[in-house]
């Protein structure tokens, strides 16, 4: 029985960590601009998705969203430890406000859809599948400088809709 549980755990984990801890800790670091907090905020975020592993596996939602949720939470919680009985609404408007960052990936969402598929199909590898040139060259049959090429003007256009 015990095999079993540690197989299924480790098969949690391979999978939180392969798609969803760097975004995760990218998050948790910029919302409190330190690096060991941020590894902290994963460390226990991993630990109550694990908790939570039957609710998560149902399929209902994003993994990906609980997970910067909960690390959200752990941040804000810990603020309000540190502060007192401060409300959150004391937070810089950058540590707290979720609806902005909401509003930005809708944004980003509609300048990616104009973007020529050739483009759109560069940035995902890249940027969404933390490829490399070479792994996103190989992926798409391309070569790496049409992948750099591609990827420059393809982020260009998006600062232009975007600014």
């Amino acid at each position: 029985m015990l095999s079993g549980l540690g197989e299924a755990m480790s098969e949690f984990l391979t999978l939180i960590e392969k798609e969803h801890a760097r975004a995760v800790l990218a998050y948790a670091a910029s919302l409190t601009g330190d690096r060991a907090g941020a590894e902290d905020v994963l460390q226990e975020t991993v630990v109550r998705a694990w908790r939570h592993r039957d609710k998560l596996a149902a399929g209902q939602g994003s993994l990906r969203g609980w997970l910067l949720t909960v690390a959200r939470n752990l941040v804000v919680d810990d603020v309000r430890r540190s502060r007192g009985t401060q409300p959150v609404a004391s937070l810089p408007a950058a540590r707290c406000d979720h609806a902005e960052s909401v509003v930005d990936a809708v944004a980003v969402a509609t300048a990616m859809r104009r973007l020529p598929p050739a483009h759109r199909e560069v940035l995902y590898h890249v940027y969404w599948q933390d490829r490399s040139v070479a792994e996103t060259a190989a992926a798409l049959g391309v070569a790496e400088g049409t992948v750099k090429s591609r990827s420059h003007y393809a982020l260009r256009a998006l600062r232009r809709e975007l600014l």
